[in-house]
């Protein structure tokens, strides 16, 4: 899944095994809904295909030059733009305990890094917290992903559905503490991730969530897509 950190808004999520194609779709997805907004920081564990993708998404294709007269022009190569800052995140354990966290640079320089993490405003450390986070409140939300539980979901249909409530739940209806504001009269006001993108004046509650149609662009009656599909009307083309 793909977190904004400042507003704690679920960008992206894709059910299913993490693989190349679920990351190039994760990315894809990113990339769509952040248009023309550029990531200025870009964090997450050490699994490789993220690199790869990041390159194919954001990167610039650069010609190289021939060593040889004879043969075929070499292809060009992806090169990261300056712009883009990606650290990974390394947890080094020790009897199966987490006692230190390094990370490592892959695009980017320190300087910009330093200016990244001064510029912002939940965090002064590359980690990867807020999307744990999330992850922890998605199993809380979706009793198909309980571990050591009598709960199996056996059906991919109905758990990319439940996936994509949780995240719809999670975006609308839940005031994380962290987003809370304090008012002139010293009450808190509670806002959602939603509230924070401007994407609603209001926190939802389940029951109007629920009599608002999901997909605003398709007709659920008669769509044939993975909205009528799924029953719940969360799509993944629609963003929703």
């Amino acid at each position: 899944m793909a977190l904004e950190a400042r507003t704690k808004f679920a960008l992206a999520v894709v059910p299913g095994k993490r693989t190349l194609t679920s990351v190039r779709r994760l990315i894809g997805e990113l990339a769509v809904r952040t248009d023309p907004q550029w990531p200025l920081l870009v964090t997450s564990d050490e699994y490789k295909p993220y690199r790869r993708v990041l390159l194919e998404v954001y990167g610039t294709r650069q010609p190289r030059r021939r060593r040889h007269r004879r043969g075929r022009p070499p292809k060009p190569r992806l090169v990261a733009p300056p712009e883009l800052i990606y650290y990974t995140v390394h947890k080094h354990r020790r009897t199966g305990r987490v006692v230190r966290i390094s990370n490592h640079r892959i695009f980017g320089s320190g300087g910009d890094l330093e200016k990244a993490l001064a510029d912002s405003p939940v965090s002064r450390n590359v980690n990867i917290a807020f999307v744990e986070r999330y992850n922890g409140t998605d199993r809380h939300l979706n009793s198909r992903k309980g571990r050591k539980v009598y709960r199996f979901s056996k059906h991919l249909d109905l758990h990319e559905a439940m996936t994509w409530y949780a995240q719809t739940i999670y975006n609308f209806c839940r005031p994380p503490r962290g987003l809370r504001l304090r008012q002139a009269d010293a009450h808190w006001q509670k806002r959602s991730p939603a509230m924070t993108q401007g994407m609603t004046d209001h926190l939802w509650s389940t029951k109007e969530l629920y009599l608002r149609q999901a997909c605003p662009l398709c007709d659920y009656p008669k769509a044939r897509g993975s909205c009528s599909k799924l029953r719940l009307g969360f799509a993944r083309r629609c963003g929703a």
